[in-house]
């Protein structure tokens, strides 16, 4: 009944009949823990399962696994959520096409379907919503979107669901709501919870809609909960900052600099993926350079051009792409600075000005005692597409600095790179563990994936990498359809049009594409430093197989 894929070295994707037996092992694992799994992401019919390969293996896993019932029958919430939806959706008229209907009867079926709160995932306030009519099961894009309106109502295959904020997605938009689907203002913060039964009611001006909840279960506070931020997502210094205390004043930031820290595990339950940086190494070294905690705030810059003034003396720290540094004094005097992993002083009035890195993609900036900024779900990582955490840093934006001395330590002045950063002239080559679904593509397709030279294009972010290659991969099915399952940062999914999108970690929870591989945990920091037009080739560090249980193995044996 169980099948057991791989998906990295610390996850495997276990795959059951469908959705009632997921949410029963689901339900038992969250009853009965095994020591060592992590997090779980639950899906149409799979479940995502990360576990400490220090106290876990993947074969002891899936023996415990396999052992699990799975008779449990869950539970349907008595509350229904009436959602109101103006039926404009963009897709309205493709939809009726595939369906064989006219425009109006696709949304009279759509409203008298009676849908149920499956799962979440994909992104915070995601909900995928199944039992509506069958006659409406359409396929996704062959090509997602890259960027779908927040509030659309959409459907993929046997799910309906609700994009709560913008971001690429491949679902049909059959129409628009005004419901806010994640508020970290309201407990729970996701307006639908699984179980939860959910109506669509149709309306015409969604400026007069509310949400129906029945009964009243749904509490809405009117602060925010401990450690969150407001709904606009601003960072609580820019609300309380006093301008005589320490701070730095950005003064230029071509691309948004962003709060980062190590992120936010554990919360996939609220459909909220981990974040955090993308070069964990040059993170941790900025740290250790200006003695700060391991895990303390740092910004993250983009491609260097990035400057601020100084209000006091501060230490900082510059790891990851090198960037040449300039230092104006308050009198014009200038201090050029081109090594970086050193702690550098700055005095009050100092003007510091980043330069453009030849090489990497990335760069860290630490301050000794950190940066004043309010942690959201236990961090001020910005998660760029679930958009929770701080606003990204602009031209402008006041920064204020910590007092605290508890925790410092001496500063360092041993640090060095963890690796040689890449340039766009460079051909790298990326680790991989083939799986979870390396079987859905042929094997002229996975020689395409690991024999050809890939190139990194400038339509990425923290969100994903898309590669473009002369051959794209062959799948053995083009028009099949992938129930959506978890994804981990660095999976490598696959679009109908055969080329690659290589999530990093601000990665959708979960995804509807095949997943031929994913980039070995040992590799992500330099996965996150690759600069546009960089040659990428993938080796597969093993062959694909499903995972077998300790019992048998020993029966094989």
């Amino acid at each position: 009944m169980m099948r057991f894929l791989p998906v990295n070295l610390t996850t495997i994707l276990v795959e059951l009949p469908g959705l009632q037996e997921t949410r029963a092992l689901h339900a038992s694992l969250q009853s009965c823990p095994v020591d060592g799994v992590e997090e779980m992401i639950p899906a149409a019919r799979t479940l995502l399962v990360h576990f400490d390969a220090e106290r876990l293996n993947a074969e002891a896993l899936a023996t415990e696994l396999r052992q699990r019932d799975l008779s449990l029958i869950s539970s349907q919430s008595d509350c229904q959520i009436e959602i109101p939806v103006c039926y404009d959706g963009v897709d309205l008229d493709n939809i009726a096409k595939l369906t064989g209907f006219s425009v109006e009867e696709v949304i009279r079926r759509h409203k008298e379907s009676k849908f149920t709160v499956a799962f979440c995932g994909f992104a915070p306030g995601f909900s995928y919503l199944h039992g509506g009519d069958p006659a409406l099961f359409v396929p996704r894009h062959q090509t997602p979107r890259t960027r779908i309106p927040a509030g659309s109502v959409a459907l993929a295959g046997p799910f309906s669901g609700i994009y709560p904020q913008s971001s690429p997605g491949g679902w049909q938009l059959i129409g628009t709501t005004s419901a806010k689907m994640w508020d970290t203002n309201r407990t729970p913060s996701p307006l639908l919870q699984p179980g939860y039964r959910v109506k669509f009611v149709q309306v015409d001006d969604l400026e007069t809609a509310g949400v129906n909840t029945t009964p009243s279960s749904i509490e809405s506070d009117t602060a925010p909960a401990s450690g969150s931020i407001n709904s606009h997502g601003k960072p609580a210094l820019s609300q309380t900052f006093c301008h005589a205390s320490p701070h730095f004043k950005v003064l230029t930031a071509p691309i948004p600099a962003l709060f980062q820290d190590l992120g936010r595990p554990g919360q996939a339950n609220q459909g909220v993926s981990g974040s955090g940086v993308l070069d964990r190494s040059a993170f941790r070294a900025a740290n250790r350079i200006v003695g700060n905690p391991a895990g303390t705030g740092c910004l993250e810059l983009t491609l260097g051009g990035f400057s601020f003034e100084s209000s006091s003396q501060a230490v900082i720290g510059c790891t990851g792409a090198p960037c040449p540094i300039t230092i104006e004094d308050a009198k014009g005097r200038t201090t050029e600075i081109t090594q970086t992993h050193r702690p550098i002083s700055l005095e009050s009035g100092d003007v510091v000005t980043f330069g453009h890195p030849r090489t990497g993609m990335r760069s860290y900036l630490a301050v000794r005692g950190g940066f004043e900024i309010t942690p959201v779900l236990a961090s001020v990582s910005t998660d760029t597409l679930a958009a929770v955490g701080p606003s990204p840093v602009t031209a402008g934006s006041v920064l204020a600095l910590r007092n605290a001395r508890k925790g410092l330590t001496s500063v360092s002045i041993h640090e060095a790179p963890a690796f040689t950063l890449p340039s766009a002239v460079d051909v790298v080559t990326l680790d991989v563990v083939l799986g979870p679904r390396t079987d859905w593509f042929t094997q002229q397709g996975l020689d395409t994936f690991t024999q050809q030279r890939w190139k990194v294009t400038a339509d990425s972010s923290r969100t994903g990498i898309r590669l473009s290659g002369n051959v794209s991969i062959e799948r053995k099915d083009n028009q099949a359809e992938l129930p959506s399952e978890g994804t981990v940062n660095g999976a490598i999914q696959v679009t109908h049009n055969g080329q690659p999108v290589l999530f990093l970690a601000d990665h959708p929870l979960t995804g509807g594409y095949p997943v031929i591989g994913a980039v070995a945990e040992y590799h992500l920091d330099l996965t996150g430093q690759l600069p546009v037009n960089t040659m990428v080739r993938f080796r597969a560090i093993g062959p694909w197989s499903e995972i077998q249980p300790q019992s048998d193995l020993t029966h094989i044996a």
